[in-house]
């Protein structure tokens, strides 16, 4: 019998804060019942299996991150709006990495279609860069070559890979300089020439 005062939202809320604490790959139906002072069978009342508790938590972060992004990126246009994503989004990592890991989490599309949170991610992440005016297949180049920037920045910056004495803000700082600059001027392909010649 399920205990009293327990349900799928307050069990995933937890399971997102032991996440963060833990790390995403480390939270377990069993370590969350502990938390609870419930016996394992308690949750499955709420959450199917331990896969089922890891995707509600990736909807779950996912609806935190858009609504951050959605906030950084708000009134701003161009660099302003790049510069407010990419520092919510690093923000996010910093702050709930258990959280952040989660919104990386491969899910199936239907999931991904009926998941708000996702699918603000995506529309935001469009959005703030239609001040640069780049038509696709341009626009998911630059996405792609934004969100593997920012995610191997925090990768070392989380795993404290950064040695050099240079002070990491400035770095981060000069990083959306760069990345605004080659967005700015972002080369296209001659018409015709989007794919490689046979010859």
């Amino acid at each position: 019998m399920a205990r009293a005062g327990l349900t799928a939202g307050r069990v995933t809320e937890a399971a997102a804060e032991l996440a963060d604490e833990v790390g995403f790959d480390n939270i377990t139906v069993s370590a969350l019942a502990r938390r609870f002072g419930v016996a394992d069978a308690s949750l499955y009342s709420h959450v199917k299996n331990l896969k089922d508790l890891r995707v509600r938590v990736a909807i779950l972060a996912a609806r935190d991150l858009a609504d951050r992004l959605a906030d950084a990126t708000a009134g701003r246009a161009g660099k302003e709006s790049l510069a407010g994503f990419a520092s919510a989004w690093r923000e996010f990592a910093r702050t709930r990495p258990g959280r952040y890991q989660a919104t990386q989490m491969p899910l199936d599309a239907a999931v991904v279609a009926e998941s708000a949170g996702h699918l603000r991610i995506m529309s935001i992440t469009y959005a703030h860069l239609s001040a640069y005016g780049l038509p696709e297949p341009d626009l998911t180049d630059a996405i792609r070559l934004l969100r593997s920037t920012y995610q191997g920045f925090f990768s070392l910056e989380a795993g404290a890979g950064f040695n050099h004495p240079r002070d990491l803000q400035d770095t981060w700082t000069k990083i959306l300089d760069v990345l605004d600059v080659a967005l700015r001027h972002w080369p296209s392909n001659p018409q015709g020439n989007d794919h490689e010649s046979p010859h």
